[in-house]
């Protein structure tokens, strides 16, 4: 079931940067997201709706500057869309529920056992702790 809000419900809920991160695809300053160096056990979730996105075994240190991982939970927990702005091909991740902008996806993991890189915002993501 998809998320539907009015632009202005989501701008009562989000932060100014979420809202430009999550609602117009943005992107955060690399290195500067709170989730890139976290090495905490959780899950990883989108901000705006709380869907489960990523869990935190799959986390892996890029070197990019955004928080990356090499796969979902599910894949039916995102939404990949062709992007072609910034005058590059690239493939966009959305949030399957609420239809929020989350990142990239690169195929350019070698090291890592999906060989992609699920490259995230951390202003789009929400970390919950194992307990």
């Amino acid at each position: 079931m998809t998320i539907q809000k009015s632009d202005s419900e989501w701008r009562e809920e989000l932060t100014t940067e979420q809202y430009h991160v999550l609602r117009e695809g943005g992107t955060e300053v690399p290195f500067t997201g709170k989730y890139v160096d976290n090495h905490e056990a959780g899950v990883y979730r989108c901000a705006a709706c709380g869907n489960e996105l990523f869990m935190s075994d799959t986390k892996f240190e890029s070197g990019s500057g955004w928080p990356s991982f090499y796969d979902v939970i599910n894949k039916g927990a995102v939404r990949l869309v062709n992007d072609d702005s910034a005058g590059m091909r690239r493939v966009e991740v959305r949030c399957a529920n609420c239809d929020s902008h989350l990142g990239h996806v690169f195929p350019d993991a070698y090291d890592q056992p999906t060989g992609e890189r699920y490259c995230m915002n951390s202003l789009s993501l929400k970390f919950d702790p194992k307990s």
